[in-house]
């Protein structure tokens, strides 16, 4: 067991949560540590929408501080990693037996002015013949045109890792907390990494970023249990591209949720999600045969060309942890987050994170430092707003895009293109010797070594899927040659 050493925040998952909390605080100058068990964003983080967005549904609900917190949230994310972030539109077709026209404007009326909009343009009415809506069936007459962002959720759970890393951060990936309690003042935490090896480490705080697990983390500190969670699955599937629009689909159901049709990958459409109460493993969440035909069918119910399960190229799935209000309905569980401390007696806080989205991370960052730091009789001083992530200082990125490709004329445009989405303005750190070899189809030596050795990543899954999807059509020989020189 090596010396213990002593940290201001120990933070316990590795999330999106987690790694903006660690940025934040580490920015500021203070000592922390993240602990993450599996991968950076492997969970919740991973298996969203991939959207920035204010949730329009969600006015329905009268949650209208969580949507104006979103909504003025885009923009700034936007700026910070114009690389990882980018504007999308939505068409959300009117549907004569559900939601009106005036009642779907005016909810987009207040989507377009309650958030400090300054950027993005606002709705539009769209009709047939629009170029907009000829991906629909011709039922479809009308429909509205409005704004929200795209993200690459993963990498930005580990742009947010890598920020607080160059913040002299320490970061652990594999490494679980199996043991925690207060002692002497201070937090003592035992750590196990996945190969077996056990050091200490002494915190003035404990932060719970457990996700999904938050529960769990909560008992092995022996925290009190004041918050129900509530398990929620959301799933999705990746087809096809369903057509050659670049806008994406908003579309009603009857139950009174929506599902996203989003252009993926250039080849492919995402389409999601689904929301199912979940007991069991989080990890072990998987797409079920009914949610598949579920978002077939509403996809299908809207689209001039059907969506049909032997359709599908990839599901993935994830489990929110939601604030448990006592309800049935899974989709009306509310997305806001809560932060609760535990400090019995002035002794060491213990900072646990339920709920949250990640259009949010940002703000729940500062939230959470702004309750923690005056119990460690620090300053709070929030930095983040305006404050590029790592790759983040490249400005417009089209012109970013064609600067590179002027660069690196030898490369192939859509790969260039793909990379500086990806790595930004690092993509020369990734490049500085070239591609290397192509291990498997699209996926060379350079953004596996640069992965490996600058972003933890340890595994295929972690290189494949979450740093980057270049695994989404690959076969089992070329997954199997990826892991190959992962161990070499």
């Amino acid at each position: 067991m090596t010396e213990i050493k002593i940290v201001d925040l120990l933070i316990v998952g590795g999330g999106i949560n987690g790694a903006g909390i660690a940025r934040d605080a580490a920015g500021r100058g203070l000592k922390v540590l993240l602990a993450e068990a599996r991968d950076l964003g492997a969970a919740t983080s991973s298996a969203s929408s991939k959207l920035i967005h204010g949730g329009l549904r969600y006015l329905e609900q009268y949650e209208f501080r969580l949507v104006r917190e979103s909504l003025a949230e885009r923009e700034v994310l936007w700026s910070m990693a114009p690389h990882l972030i980018s504007p999308l539109r939505f068409v959300l077709p009117v549907h004569s037996g559900l939601r009106p026209a005036w009642l779907l404007r005016l909810g987009l009326f207040l989507y377009d002015h309650i958030g400090g909009r300054e950027r993005l343009p606002g709705t539009k009415t769209r009709r047939r013949g629009d170029a907009a809506m000829t991906p629909l069936a011709a039922s479809f007459a009308k429909g509205f045109e409005y704004s929200d962002c795209w993200v690459d959720d993963a990498r930005l759970v580990v742009a947010n890792a890598i920020d607080a890393a160059e913040n002299d951060a320490e970061i652990l990936v594999g490494w679980s907390a199996v043991a925690a309690e207060r002692v002497d003042g201070l937090w003592l935490v035992k750590l196990q990494s996945d190969d077996g090896k056990v050091r200490q480490v002494s915190a003035r705080s404990l932060v719970n970023a457990g996700g999904p697990w938050v529960e769990q983390v909560l008992g092995l500190a022996g925290g009190e249990h004041k918050h129900a969670i509530k398990l929620v699955k959301g799933s999705h599937i990746v087809v096809p591209r369903l057509h050659d629009q670049a806008c994406a689909f908003t579309l009603q159901n009857a139950d009174g949720r929506i599902v996203f049709v989003i252009p993926y990958l250039d080849r492919y459409s995402l389409i999601g999600t689904t929301d199912v109460v979940y007991r069991g493993d989080p990890a072990a969440a998987a797409i079920a045969s009914d949610e598949i035909g579920y978002l077939c069918e509403i996809a299908s119910g809207y689209l001039a060309a059907p969506v049909r399960r032997e359709d599908v190229v990839w599901s993935y799935a994830g489990v929110r942890p939601l604030l448990d209000d006592g309800g049935a309905n899974a989709s009306k569980v509310t997305r806001d987050y809560l932060l609760d401390i535990d400090r019995p007696d002035g002794k060491a806080p213990l900072l646990s994170i339920f709920g949250g989205k990640i259009t949010t991370f940002r703000r729940l960052a500062e939230h959470a430092l702004s309750e923690l730091l005056p119990l460690l009789d620090e300053p709070d001083h929030p930095w983040t707003r305006g404050a590029v992530l790592p790759g983040g200082d490249i400005g417009d990125f089209a012109e970013f895009c064609a600067a590179k490709q002027r660069r690196f004329a030898n490369l192939d445009p859509a790969l260039l293109r793909r990379m500086c989405a990806a790595y930004g303005s690092r993509i020369d750190q990734v490049l500085a010797d070239g591609l290397g070899a192509q291990i498997a189809p699209g996926v060379f030596e350079a953004e596996l070594r640069h992965m490996r050795e600058h972003e933890w990543a340890r595994s295929a899954e972690d290189a494949l899927l979450r740093r980057s999807k270049l695994g989404v059509g690959l076969g089992p020989a070329e997954w199997d040659q990826v892991r190959a020189w992962l161990r070499a």
